[in-house]
């Protein structure tokens, strides 16, 4: 446990966290208490509390008298908090994480290149394209990272043209999410020539001020993505 970049209490905000979505520490488990957990990790008692009343705003346990520290059910987990979703991100979710990421990421980022269609200004639209260019440069030059750095910018792009405070706060969780699903998806499918067409597509439907067709790019891209997940669980399943 040790990042120079983070207090004691964090480095044990981060360790704990991380264990959790590591499944190391399951629902109802019962965590070390406060005193045990200071003694092994060579911390104070201050530390260690602050530590535990960290992990309970973020929804992973609750600490009780008389039960102790104890993880608590995942849909009370606060999974739009920017560390839970760097945790899960690290912790290598399976297939079900993957597809209720894609189950939110649809419908939200659809919606977004509705409204982006119809707000965005030439800023955002040199950004769209701006990130458009990086992914094919990547694209043709079998950079998977590069590939996947300038699909985040692209949709976050996206994600801001729309101008509506609510969607841009998402772009955190929009973005993490993408990294999730990039990363993870590609154990099923390659990036290829068609996925940055459907991306090209989309920024000409925005570009047009096609609201509805640059919705319905959106979530054609989604869906191809959601289906190989879904299928994949299915053979999962079957075996």
């Amino acid at each position: 446990m040790e990042d120079k970049h983070l207090n004691l209490t964090q480095q044990l905000v981060h360790e704990l966290g991380r264990a959790i979505l590591r499944g190391e520490y399951k629902v109802g488990d019962k965590l070390p208490s406060e005193a045990e957990l200071g003694e092994k990790y060579d911390i104070s008692r201050n530390a260690t509390r602050e530590a535990v009343k960290m992990l309970t705003a973020k929804g992973l346990i609750s600490s009780r008298p008389r039960k102790g520290i104890r993880v608590v059910e995942q849909n009370k987990w606060n999974l739009f908090d920017s560390d839970v979703l760097g945790w899960i991100l690290v912790g290598k979710p399976d297939l079900y994480m993957l597809r209720h990421f894609m189950q939110l990421r649809q419908p939200v980022e659809a919606q977004a290149a509705y409204l982006a269609a119809q707000f965005a200004d030439e800023e955002d639209l040199s950004h769209i394209e701006h990130a458009l260019e990086h992914m094919h440069t990547a694209e043709e030059s079998n950079d998977a990272e590069a590939t996947h750095h300038a699909d985040v910018k692209f949709h976050k792009a996206v994600l801001n043209a729309t101008k509506n405070p609510f969607f841009i706060q998402l772009e955190n969780f929009i973005e993490i999410a993408l990294q999730v699903n990039l990363r993870y998806t590609n154990r099923i499918k390659p990036v290829t020539e068609a996925e940055y067409q459907a991306h090209a597509d989309l920024y000409k439907a925005i570009k047009q001020g096609e609201a509805s067709r640059a919705y319905d790019y959106a979530m054609k891209t989604q869906s191809a993505t959601l289906n190989l997940i879904d299928n994949a669980i299915a053979a999962q399943e079957n075996n």
